[in-house]
């Protein structure tokens, strides 16, 4: 009886799920040249029933959706299918929303632009437990930034419950929250 671990190398089909039509079909065609079977979907409640249909081996997976949150897809796939190797795709990249795609099911996280070279890697690739040490780490000013929005967000966007949390003023966090994020 196979567990659908040693049948990983011949079951290479994908599901990409992106509401970005253009972004969709280069990036289906580019998988395709590279051997996955692909599928397309274009919505959370299109990936959500491709995860019921027929769960594949690997998926592609769009942050932000016209109708959702790309995180209910990973978790509909991971659950109808264990060893799916999910990634998580997204032009809006920050420490908490890369957070929260590990924790529903994600096995890497990238962010866009990510060209079919980096997302063949992040799919195909196991046995590694650390991604390599980035090119251009982020600032201090950057961390600090991140790990505040990341608090904010775990706090249902609460102010003043974030400001509790992370011990410092009101004023001073709605300061910080209003400000775009320092350069890396």
């Amino acid at each position: 009886m196979n567990d659908g671990t040693g049948s990983r190398p011949l079951d290479k089909s994908l599901l990409i799920v992106d509401d970005d039509a253009p972004l969709r079909t280069r990036l289906a065609r580019a998988m395709e040249d590279r051997g996955f079977s692909v599928v397309t979907a274009a919505s959370v409640a299109e990936g959500i029933a491709a995860s019921h249909d027929r769960p594949p081996a690997y998926a592609l997976v769009d942050l932000r959706l016209g109708d959702g949150n790309g995180l209910e897809v990973v978790e509909a796939l991971r659950a109808a299918r264990a060893d799916m190797r999910i990634v998580m795709l997204t032009g809006y990249g920050n420490i908490a929303t890369a957070v929260a795609a590990v924790k529903a099911g994600a096995v890497d996280y990238l962010s866009k632009p990510a060209d079919a070279e980096q997302i063949t890697a992040a799919l195909l690739e196991s046995g590694r437990t650390l991604p390599p040490p980035p090119e251009d780490p982020m600032s201090a000013d950057r961390v600090r930034w991140e790990h505040i929005q990341r608090v904010y967000e775990q706090c249902g966007r609460n102010v003043s419950e974030t400001a509790r949390r992370l011990k410092m003023h009101r004023r001073t966090l709605q300061r910080i929250l209003a400000k775009y994020a320092p350069r890396s």
